[in-house]
């Protein structure tokens, strides 16, 4: 008798140099995902953190992660942001357990060895031992400094009230990691105004991390599967649009101006456009253009690895993402407005962020797809999907009928993920 059995690999097999069709292991592997964490979590790249306005007083904190390393963002007595990583330098304990608050200093638990808002050690219970019997007892070695004990600082950079930070000490600028093309994009939402919090949603995704940044680099589903998008015009294929990516395809930026809700030839074939639905609520859809648009009234950036930013009409936040293991990831939305934002666009924003969010009426559809994605890959880690709408080419484009960014962002994965150890 044959042997029928299935093979499955170890390693990734690409069909072609090119990057349209990318193998399921890429979403599955251990090893890939343990590499992916070192090459683009903790060396090389900025990763997302937060934003100043979450820590606005001196002392405030906030726990995060980079990547699977927790993390906590500060801002010290003179008004300074830094970033440190919640591992005690004694024993290695994550000290620091809530996710937000005010401290004059922290202090593990453990032994009480307690570091200032910067990092520094300041404190070691019985440094010098103990005095019984006349006599000194215990205590660390005379040569222990506590200079060179103090908790890993992360290099910091801050841009428009936004903190990236990075474990390279050696990474290149944050303007030169995103680019020309999207640091425009970004200087667009974040253009100097003071930023103030609205509110939080968490959610965890059964599915890979990169997942998100496909599901972000991707217009060609939102015109598909979200009926909200398709039926009031939000977003849908024949709408005014761009893709524009960094010089390296790991960013990219999609953007879109709202058509008209209602019929249309190339809206009417998809099943998604419900032309009986009706809203119970028209507050929904009270949108009102404001002046920072400069045309566009959607802007989804991913910047890679870690974070999107998102502008859909009046709504705006961050979207985090949190890998917890190859086959799953914490995605956290910050909502924000601004500090000069009348109490009418304050509800505006909040009422238009009911779209997103893990029970959003159109956000609630990209965590499904996603763990129905993952289900498969992990059941036939030797297929591959297919992504090659509008050709196997790697371009800007002034359309939506291409999955270019996505071919792109893997293009850079190859580039990174296949290089020799150095």
């Amino acid at each position: 008798m044959s042997d029928t059995s299935t093979v499955f690999p170890t390693a990734a097999h690409w069909e072609s140099e090119g990057t349209s069709r990318i193998p399921f292991l890429t979403y599955t592997s251990d090893a890939l995902y343990k590499r992916e964490l070192e090459r683009f979590f903790y060396r090389n790249h900025w990763c997302y953190v937060g934003l100043e306005a979450e820590v606005p007083n001196p002392g405030d904190f906030k726990r995060t992660v980079v990547g699977e390393r927790s993390v906590i963002m500060t801002r010290d007595g003179e008004g300074g942001i830094s970033v440190v990583e919640n591992v005690c330098a004694h024993r290695g304990m994550r000290f620091c357990r809530e996710r937000h608050g005010n401290r004059k200093e922290f202090v593990c638990p453990y032994h009480q060895w307690s570091y200032t808002l910067q990092g520094d050690l300041q404190g070691v219970p019985f440094r010098r031992g103990v005095k019984q019997d006349g006599q000194v007892h215990g205590g660390m070695p005379a040569d222990f400094k506590t200079g060179e004990h103090g908790l890993t600082k992360l290099k910091v950079a801050t841009r428009g009230g936004v903190v990236f930070a990075s474990f390279d000490q050696q990474v290149e600028s944050l303007e030169d990691f995103l680019g020309p093309t999207i640091l425009g994009y970004f200087d667009r939402l974040f253009n100097g105004r003071q930023l103030k919090i609205l509110g939080y949603n968490r959610q965890r995704i059964p599915g890979n991390w990169k997942l998100m940044q496909e599901n972000i680099k991707d217009p060609y589903h939102p015109g598909l599967l979200h009926t909200w998008f398709v039926t009031f015009g939000l977003w849908r294929a024949d709408n005014k649009s761009q893709l524009r990516m960094d010089d390296r395809h790991r960013h990219a930026a999609m953007i879109s101006t709202r058509g008209t809700s209602g019929k249309a030839d190339q809206v009417t074939q998809v099943s998604s456009f419900k032309e009986s639905m009706q809203l119970n609520d028209p507050s929904f859809l009270d949108i009102v253009p404001e002046p920072w648009w400069g045309g566009p009234t959607a802007v989804m950036t991913t910047i890679f690895p870690s974070v999107i930013l998102q502008q859909q009409v009046n709504s705006v936040s961050t979207r985090h993402i949190q890998p917890t293991g190859h086959g799953s990831f914490d995605f956290v939305w910050t909502h924000f407005g601004f500090d000069d934002d009348t109490d009418e666009m304050t509800q505006r924003r909040l009422r238009q962020a009911n779209l997103f969010g893990p029970a959003g009426f159109v956000s609630a559809d990209d965590g499904e797809v996603i763990e129905f994605s993952q289900q498969a890959f992990e059941s036939k880690p030797f297929h591959r999907t297919l992504a090659e709408l509008g050709g196997r080419e790697v371009e800007d484009t002034e359309h939506m009928v291409t999955e270019t960014l996505i071919r792109g962002m893997y293009r850079y994965w190859r580039d990174v993920m296949e290089r020799p150890e150095a």
